[in-house]
């Protein structure tokens, strides 16, 4: 049998809490890494029986994977404290915004939010991925005629390949977007589906999903 990766998410808000249901729902092994005090025992409820809880340090130290799902803001400083990366998958699940009559893509000097986490964390393994499309959808990846698609940037194409049999494990689509770089691409593709479903009234049901004629 196929062994699966150890998953730590680091932040259990919508986007962190509901990949994390629908992760260990899909029969992974999942560690939410929190800040001492908070209790998300009611998210635990929802989960499938291989989640678990710890302080993010501890949840990253025992994880093959780790995914960053925090605010934008605090996603760089989240990934530094956690310890030495080197080696682990770390998944960037963010998108640096800020908002001028709706969302303005906002990078940091590195180029993006990916590629500065890559700077702060030297020897992880950065992938782009689950940025492009709101916490519904990290729930419940359905789209009519199929699932939602999770587009992949890294420049590491054994990462790449664990984080899409990990996407592929949970029922999305996967879309390789190309090397690191591309990050920046996904960032303003999440930025184009956050307009349209707020400011451009189509609403958080919209995603996207690559499709092929004949």
């Amino acid at each position: 049998m196929e062994k699966l990766p150890t998953i730590a998410i680091i932040g259990a808000g919508n986007v962190g809490g509901n990949l994390g249901v629908r992760l260990s729902q899909s029969g992974l092994e999942v560690c939410f890494g929190v800040r001492p005090g908070k209790s998300i025992d009611a998210l635990l409820g929802r989960c499938g029986p291989g989640a678990s809880v710890t302080s993010p340090a501890e949840a990253a130290a025992a994880a093959e994977v780790i995914f960053i799902a925090v605010p934008a803001a605090a996603a760089v400083d989240a990934a530094r404290s956690l310890g030495d990366l080197a080696g682990k998958i770390v998944v960037d699940c963010n998108n640096p915004l800020r908002w001028d009559q709706g969302p303005v893509w906002s990078p940091p000097p590195e180029g993006s939010l990916s590629a500065a986490i890559a700077a702060a964390c030297p020897g992880a393994r950065v992938v782009k991925a689950f940025n492009t499309f709101g916490a519904e959808f990290h729930l419940d990846p359905t789209l009519p005629g199929g699932p939602i698609d999770v587009e992949l940037a890294g420049d590491d194409p054994s990462a790449k390949a664990t984080v899409a049999a990990i996407a592929e494990r949970a029922g999305f689509g996967v879309i390789d977007a190309g090397p690191l770089r591309s990050a920046a691409l996904l960032e303003n593709l999440a930025i184009l589906w956050i307009h349209l479903a707020t400011v451009g009234g189509q609403g958080r049901t919209i995603g996207w999903r690559l499709l092929r004629r004949g």
